[in-house]
């Protein structure tokens, strides 16, 4: 069935918020730390241990406490004062990033050491991503909210363009503990803007105790099929989809004898591609509805992933890493956009804190499985097993979000 078409709101209508701008801003410069970041921890960790296993350990090493933690991270944040909460976190962050940025610089680092201050990284991002999620109704106008999401999906794979591209440069000329020092730059310039947030609301005092208001989260994605439902699809594309995030270090040096900029533009073509999706993203949820969008952007990544399995031409690679991440941004994004248009305010964090508690144990899980397998066959083996079982969950995809909300999602594009 086909919806009237509507004019949507203007794309840029979120940026007519000081504050928004800022944290914009903000977030782009943060997310390009991140993935500076990323790409410093993968090639740190090949360098110190190269088994699959412990390189595919760095991502669940920070998956883990995203899905141990978000759920009390999310109740937290709907309890707290939400200034004070992200002021704290960022420091916290700040302070790991320079810690693992000074003991790279004195070769003091191990794989282990490496292995727990990620996963402190890690804890600080499920204390920040569900609070800085949670704030921003609190910065644009209720109608504006599904452009302020899209765009901030703009901002993460902007980054993702860049920051791989810088990692690899300074990897390559630098050293690997810039990396790690250029992060925690950033995360000075988080705290700079939150510390510029004037905020207007206050947190009401909680009247129920804390594991009642995590029960209250549970109750709240567990009761609506809208939300069942999205989470399901988000666990069985990210388990297979995560192969990739796990051995792409590995395929980059030994299947294609990359260095650290090599590797930087596999991962940028990867953004690059997300970039590509948000453009064209938009006319295809309306020409091919939520659903259909979902299941062949599932047949997007597979292809990507077995096109990259089987080639040793780098050109092919960035090809193939380039439909990954136009499909990546596709599924994520759509199934973002789902989650936050059934999700009250009042317990918004809490539902994408289950939400984003779905994403990370399927990311861990899925590094650990996909690890073992390369260990037992080769990534390129893994990578060729994964793309089969995505082409089975899509084919499995189907229809399945309620109408309702098909159209609520499909009218939110940012046009």
């Amino acid at each position: 069935m086909e919806f009237p078409a509507e004019a949507p709101p203007r794309a840029l209508a979120p940026f007519a918020s000081s504050t928004y701008r800022m944290f914009w801003a903000a977030s782009l410069i943060s997310n390009i730390g991140t993935w500076v970041h990323e790409i410093g921890a993968g090639w740190l960790m090949a360098s110190l241990d190269g088994s699959p296993q412990m390189v595919a350990a760095v991502r669940t090493a920070m998956a883990l406490p995203m899905m141990l933690l978000a759920l009390p991270a999310g109740a937290l944040s709907d309890r707290v004062d939400r200034r004070q909460m992200l002021l704290v976190v960022q420091c916290l962050l700040m302070a790991t990033a320079a810690t693992i940025s000074v003991l790279t610089f004195f070769d003091r680092i191990s794989p282990l050491g490496l292995l727990w201050l990620t996963a402190v990284m890690g804890v600080g991002a499920v204390l920040h991503v569900p609070n800085w999620q949670a704030a921003i109704p609190e910065i644009v106008e209720r109608k504006h909210l599904p452009q302020a999401i899209a765009l901030g999906s703009v901002s993460f794979n902007l980054a993702r363009s860049v920051g791989p591209a810088l990692g690899g440069l300074l990897l390559a000329t630098v050293g690997i503990w810039a990396a790690f020092g250029v992060n925690a730059i950033t995360f000075g310039v988080v705290i700079l803007a939150i510390y510029c947030w004037k905020r207007q609301r206050v947190t009401p005092a909680a009247e129920d105790s804390f594991f009642a208001s995590m029960r209250q989260g549970v109750v709240l994605v567990t009761s609506r099929g809208e939300m069942r439902q999205v989470l399901v699809r988000l666990g069985l594309f990210v388990l297979p989809a995560s192969s990739l995030w796990a051995l792409l270090p590995l395929i980059a040096r030994h299947q294609l004898n990359w260095d650290a900029r090599g590797y930087g533009y596999l991962v940028g073509s990867i953004g690059l591609g997300a970039v590509l999706a948000a453009l064209w993203l938009p006319r295809l949820r309306v020409r091919l509805g939520v659903d259909a969008t979902m299941v062949a952007a599932m047949g997007l990544y597979a292809v990507g992933l077995a096109g990259l399995a089987m080639t040793n031409q780098r050109a092919v690679a960035l090809l193939a890493t380039l439909a990954v991440g136009t499909a990546w941004m596709a599924v994520l994004t759509t199934l973002n956009a789902t989650a936050q248009m059934a999700l009250p305010d009042e317990m918004r964090a809490r539902g994408m804190a289950c939400y984003l508690s779905v994403m990370a144990m399927a990311m861990a899980a899925g590094s650990l499985l996909w690890g073992y397998v390369a260990a037992v066959d080769s990534p390129a083996g893994a990578l060729g097993l994964s793309a089969v079982w995505l082409v089975a969950v899509a084919l499995a995809g189907g229809r399945g979000l309620p109408r309702s909300l098909r159209r609520r999602v499909r009218r939110s594009v940012v046009g």
